[in-house]
This record gives structure tokens, C-alpha cells and sequence, in this order.
């Protein structure tokens, strides 16, 4: 019988020593089918077993090997049963926790074993403990050396274990080192481009140093990620993330438009309907936009502006290019709330003008729906606004010309292609405009958004006056609501932003209803209301309606006013718990302030002690209102993922890249990937295969 021949990485996982079908059934979870893709499973983080450490040495929230003798062990009833363990070495004591065990594990941890135990230390009722540590019975005989090395911890699912994936991972290295070194001409572009002070191993040996880290090797060291086979893994990872989205533009722009100029007379209308002069930036970015429209293929441009930048007007400056030529044009909006309000504002613009402004909402029924989807499937020249509903998949538009996503950059790359089919016609797609008030970092633009153009509203109208932030203390609460109840009697709004206090809505919803109570107590007569995530949306519409008509004088709310609605006579706003909140989120709910003409100012609340995060977070958020300059500090303390949101696709999933830490390598990125798409289709395509495990669908694009 002939010997069967050596697996390959082509080969399907089933090749592999202790893969079955349930197994391989795990494996596609994660995308892997292949014993190529289990090469490119790479660590998400490493535990260090390499050295044992003093019991007195542990510290809170670090994973520690601590060696000791049982000398207590008994099953503690209560609100829980659990087999409790007192440990100890030369140095100290620890407590082990386990509340899922059996006889036979009781029997293993009783007094006089000698235990290795591997886990997080945390703080317990009397000293520190692990709870549900990996333990080992040590046998004096023989005793078990120390791991030579770092464990690595992969990305993983339900029914795959964590040592299991660890020996299919080695078998796949070993088909890999089997394989020889194999000339990759992906290594020898990358090496021609690359003018590091070190040169970058080839692609076999950067895989097998991240998959089995040299015993020296710490894990301070590997988070830095300046070791020169992760700068190579990183720099292809980033490479194929922005070949995927350099593709998808190319494919949308495969696909026709209608062209759209500027129609003078209908410009000039909307330009003295806005009733006030377009700041230079804005005057800029309508050009680009145009420049754009005027093409016959579809525009993909994000519009980033800060707060209060303007965007809904130049929104509808190049809406008017569309309705000019006799096509339809859809606004989304994320809330119901927020999409009444461009309602009202499109319609005083576009009113004047004779062009008809439709609302589309989810809460619309009976006569008022069966109408917005008859004017939908009706051509003619009609701005519809609306949320999610407008693309929902009964809708048909009649002649869409341009779509405009108003607050929606955390949108996938997916999610964005699918808005092009609302209006297809044959090989015609509707241009697309992405706008966001939360800016962006320039390193995530350039990566996350790699398929847009961007266009940057930097500067804002005359009138609008920079929010004075102070940090206090909560010890000055009775001052601060001082301070409220005299703003509020001049006839001024404020708002009193409780945010999250623990992982829980309902505990969210208690404390803003507490706090709202307690404050309506102090400022009788005073009106005042609360809006929280666990009210219905039509409670929530009919509180944030009173405070937009004034008949609410001070708003308790929790984060769900983050995109909210326009109260000019707002002037205040108070956050408690301050510290709690990331950058872009604090600089958010200020931007719900400062949106008339008069002072404005934010108070950031904050309980003592600062850790040292929150205290350089408040500190920013009190020297500067530049957005921009925000969201570069927020992608320094927080990282890309927590930025844009875990749904922007491909981002928050980087296996080794970090684009905090690598942004240095994104210029030379960008120049390779324009190099390989106009020169080397055949190495991008390899390099596709590689890292693009979650494929993305172009079916129906």
C-alpha cells in the first residue's frame, strides 16, 4: 500500500492528528479550514508560565505560577457553595476559590498537597485569591519544571480548548517548517521596500517566533511590538486589510452614476434660505463634494466635522445636485428624534424652494406609511428623511441619485456597499455620503476607511463660541446645583448626564431616576425630566420633545443623549462620574451645549481617586474642544477597537497589528498597496488568501 503522502498547508484541517468532524466543525467557526489558516491563527495575548512566582510577590490583577502547600481546604455554604483552599509558601498565604467541583477534585486539594497553580490574583473577603486557578498536584519525586517559554492564548469558540488549538497550531508549524524555506515573493517585495534599522525575517520565521516566542522572550516585550518578525507579520496584515477595502472602491466605482452639477439658480435659493454665511472650510468641502457628483461613476466620501461644523448644510448644498437633476435623495438618520429634527430643518430650507421633504420613519403606520412608500416608488425630485426604515427591503425607490448616512461611522464596509443597491438600476448606483461628528483619528481614516474619499470640516461658524469645560469634584454638588437652579431661573436649559456606574441598564436607568428625583426635590419649582436606555422610545420622544420646546428646564439623562437633538438655549452640562467615560464619548455629550449664542460651559464631576488614565483624560478634555485632537488622544488611551466600535469591520479584529502602536508603518503601507494593485495582481491575491478569513460578500454588490 503506497505511504500517504505529507500534509500541506493547502490541505483541509482533517489531515491533522485529532481532528474530526466535530473538531473541524469548531475550526470553520473561526474560519479555518485549511492548515494554512490554523498558520495564520495568530495569539491574541500570552500568559507568562515561564517562572514561579513568591506568594507575597502577587499583585491584584496579574497572572501568576504560585507554588505552595494546602494548609486548609473545606466546602463554604452561603448565598453560593464553594470549596475554598488556603495556600501558602515560604512568603505568604493564598486563597484558591472553586465554586464547580466534584469529590474527587476535593480529595485532590486536601491539607499537605503540593500544588502549582496557574491564574489571576484578586482581592478576596480576607486575603488575595484565585478563583478556578489550572492546578497541578505536584509530586516530590518529580517535581515539573517551569514552561521554557510564553503560552500563547488564541482567539477561540465553544468546544475548542484553548491546549487543544495549541497542539493543532504546532502541528501546523511543523507542516510549515516541513515545508522548507519556500521563496515567497511577498517577502522579497516587502524586503525592497523596507528601510527599517533592522531587517524583517521572512514570513516562515516571523510565524514561528509570535506562534512559539524564544524562551527569553517576555510579555512586555511582545505587547511593545517592535520585534522585527512582528513589524513583518504586521506590516502584511495591515497591507491585505488595505488591499480588501482598496478592491471594494475599485468594484463600486466599476458601477455608473448619474452626473450631478450644481444647478446655480437652486444653490443660490438654498444658500439664502440657510440665512447665514458658509465658513471657508465648508465652502471647500462643497467643492470636493461636487468634484465628486460631477463624475459618472458613484461618490464614497465620509464627511468628518466636529460638532456643530455645519454638516447638515453642506448636507444640503449637494442634495441640491441630485433634486436639480429630477432625483431622489435619502437622509438616515440613527434616532427618530434626530431624524425630525433635519425634517424640520430640510423642509424650512427646501420648503421655500418648492421641493418636498417626506419624513420615513419606523414608528409611521396605516394611511401615513402606505403615502411615504407611495412617494418612494414615485420618481420626481423629493428628499426623504428618515431612519433605518428608509432601506428597509419592501422599500423601492423610484430614481435614487444620492444616499446621505448622517452619525453612522461605526457602519461596516459591508453595511456601507449594501446602502449602493437601494436604487440600483442596471449598472447605475445612487452616490453615497457618510457624515460623522465624531472625528476620527487620521491613522484609523486612513486604514478603517481606505474605500472613501474624506473630506474635513475643521473649522467652525463665527458665532459659535468653544464650551468652557471645568473638572470638580463631587464634593462641590451642592454648588453645582446651585449653579443650575440660577441659570434656570434666567430661563436656560441644562443637562445632568449620569452615565454607566456598572455593566447594567438597570442599574444605569436606577441612578439617573435616583439622581433626577433627588434633584427635582432641590429645585422645586423648577421643571425637571428624565430620559434613560429602559424607557420606551415614545416616553423618550415625548421628554426630549417638552425639553426642545422649553418645557423642561434641567434634563437627567444618561448617555443616550449622545447623539441628540439641537436645544440652542441649552448652556449647560453637567456629567457626573466623569471619569468613567472615555474621551469621544465626554467630548460628545459636551457638543450638546454651545449650540446658540450664548456662553456655554460643562462640568466634568468626578470621585476621588483619579486613577492616573482618568485623571489625563479629564485634563484633556479641559485644555482643548478641538475634536480632532481628542479623538488622537482617545486612540492613544483606548485603542482603535473601543474608538470606532467592535462593528466597524476589520478593525477591531486585527490579529497582530495595533494601529496605535504601528501607524508609523501605515505611509509605507499605502505605497506598497498601490504598487501591488497597478503592478502585481498575483501577489495580491496571495496575500488576500492569507489574512482575509472573513471574506467579505461582493454577490450582491
Amino acid at each position: 500500500m503506497a505511504a500517504r503522502a505529507p500534509a500541506t498547508l493547502e490541505d483541509s484541517v482533517l489531515r491533522l492528528a485529532g481532528v474530526g468532524p466535530s473538531v473541524a466543525a469548531a475550526l470553520e467557526k473561526l474560519g479555518l479550514k485549511c492548515i494554512r489558516d490554523l498558520v495564520f491563527h495568530l495569539p491574541s495575548r500570552y500568559q507568562d508560565r515561564t517562572r514561579i512566582t513568591p506568594i507575597a510577590a502577587a499583585r491584584p490583577a496579574s497572572e501568576v505560577v504560585v507554588e505552595g502547600v494546602v494548609e486548609a481546604s473545606h466546602v463554604q455554604f452561603g448565598k453560593r457553595r464553594s470549596l475554598v483552599v488556603r495556600m501558602a509558601d515560604d512568603s505568604g498565604e493564598l486563597g484558591l476559590r472553586f465554586f464547580y467541583f466534584n469529590r474527587a477534585q476535593q480529595l485532590r486539594l486536601e491539607v499537605g498537597r503540593v500544588l502549582r497553580c496557574f491564574g489571576e490574583v484578586r482581592r478576596g473577603p480576607h486575603h488575595l485569591e484565585m478563583i478556578h486557578p489550572e492546578v497541578q498536584v505536584l509530586d516530590d519525586a518529580q517535581p515539573l519544571p517551569a514552561e521554557a517559554a510564553l503560552t500563547p492564548i488564541y482567539p477561540t469558540t465553544e468546544g475548542l480548548h484553548q491546549a487543544r488549538l495549541r497542539k493543532l497550531v504546532l502541528q501546523a508549524l511543523e507542516v510549515l517548517i516541513r515545508a522548507g524555506e519556500v521563496h515567497d515573493e511577498v517577502d522579497d517585495f516587502i524586503a525592497r521596500h523596507w528601510s527599517g534599522p533592522r531587517p524583517l525575517p521572512r514570513l516562515a520565521e516571523a510565524l514561528i517566533y509570535v506562534h512559539r516566542p524564544p524562551p527569553a522572550v517576555s510579555v512586555e516585550t511582545l505587547w511593545e511590538g517592535d520585534d522585527p518578525a512582528q513589524q513583518r507579520l504586521a506590516i502584511e496584515e495591515l497591507l491585505s486589510h488595505q488591499l480588501t477595502l482598496r478592491q471594494l472602491r475599485q468594484r463600486a466605482h466599476n458601477f455608473e452614476a448619474a452626473q450631478l452639477a450644481p444647478a446655480p439658480g437652486l444653490r443660490q435659493g438654498l444658500l439664502a434660505a440657510l440665512g447665514f454665511t458658509l465658513t471657508g472650510a465648508q465652502q471647500r468641502v462643497v467643492g470636493e463634494i461636487d468634484g465628486d457628483l460631477a463624475l459618472a461613476r458613484p461618490m464614497l466620501r465620509l464627511l468628518q466635522g466636529d460638532v456643530g461644523a455645519g454638516k447638515t448644510a453642506v448636507a444640503a448644498l449637494v442634495a441640491g445636485n441630485a433634486l436639480a437633476a429630477g432625483l431622489q435623495v435619502a437622509l438616515m438618520a440613527p434616532t427618530e428624534l434626530l431624524a425630525e429634527q433635519h425634517g424640520r430643518t430640510l423642509g424650512r430650507w427646501f420648503g421655500a424652494l418648492g421641493i418636498e421633504v417626506v419624513m420615513v420613519t419606523g414608528k409611521q403606520t396605516g394611511r401615513v406609511r402606505k403615502e411615504s412608500r407611495a412617494r418612494i416608488a414615485t420618481p420626481g425630485p423629493r428628499l426623504f428623511v428618515g431612519t433605518h426604515a428608509l432601506f428597509q427591503d419592501d422599500i423601492r425607490f423610484a430614481d435614487l441619485g444620492l444616499v446621505i448616512v448622517d452619525e453612522q461611522h461605526r457602519f461596516g464596509v459591508d453595511q456601507r456597499l449594501a446602502l449602493l443597491e437601494k436604487g440600483a438600476a442596471g449598472a447605475r448606483r445612487p452616490h453615497q455620503l457618510i457624515m460623522t461628528a465624531t472625528p476620527i483619528p487620521r491613522t484609523l481614516a486612513m486604514t478603517a476607511y481606505a474605500d472613501l474619499d474624506v473630506s474635513v470640516l475643521d473649522e467652525l461658524p463665527p458665532l459659535r463660541t468653544p464650551v468652557r469645560t471645568s473638572v470638580l469634584p463631587d464634593a462641590r454638588r451642592e454648588a453645582i446645583v446651585e449653579r443650575v437652579a440660577s441659570l434656570c431661573r434666567e430661563g436656560r436649559q441644562a443637562y445632568w448626564v449620569c452615565p454607566l456606574i456598572e455593566e447594567s441598564e438597570h442599574l444605569d436607568s436606577q441612578a439617573a431616576t435616583d439622581t433626577a428625583l433627588a434633584l427635582a426635590e432641590s429645585l422645586a419649582p423648577l421643571q425637571v425630566g428624565l430620559i434613560h436606555g429602559r424607557m420606551l422610545e415614545k416616553d423618550k420622544q415625548a421628554v426630549m420633545g417638552a425639553f426642545v420646546a422649553g418645557q423642561i428646564d434641567l434634563l437627567v439623562a444618561t448617555t443616550v443623549i449622545e447623539v441628540g437633538v439641537d436645544v440652542p438655549n441649552a448652556s449647560l452640562m453637567v456629567i457626573e462620574n466623569a471619569e468613567r467615560l472615555g474621551l469621544s464619548q465626554l467630548h460628545q455629550l459636551r457638543g450638546r451645549v454651545g449650540r446658540g449664542q450664548a456662553r456655554s460651559d460643562c462640568v466634568l464631576l468626578y470621585q476621588a481617586p483619579l486613577s492616573e488614565t482618568a485623571r489625563h483624560r479629564l485634563q484633556v478634555m479641559r485644555d482643548t474642544t478641538d475634536g480632532f485632537v481628542i479623538a488622537e488622544r482617545d486612540l492613544e488611551l483606548r485603542g482603535p477597537g473601543e474608538v470606532l466600535g467592535t462593528r466597524q469591520t476589520g478593525v477591531a479584529g486585527f490579529r497582530i497589528a495595533d494601529l496605535s502602536r504601528d501607524r508609523a508603518l501605515l505611509p509605507l503601507v499605502q505605497r506598497m498597496a498601490d504598487e501591488l494593485l497597478r503592478s502585481a495582481p498575483a501577489l495580491v491575491s496571495r496575500l488576500l488568501e492569507r489574512w482575509v478569513v472573513q471574506r467579505i460578500d461582493y454577490a450582491k454588490v
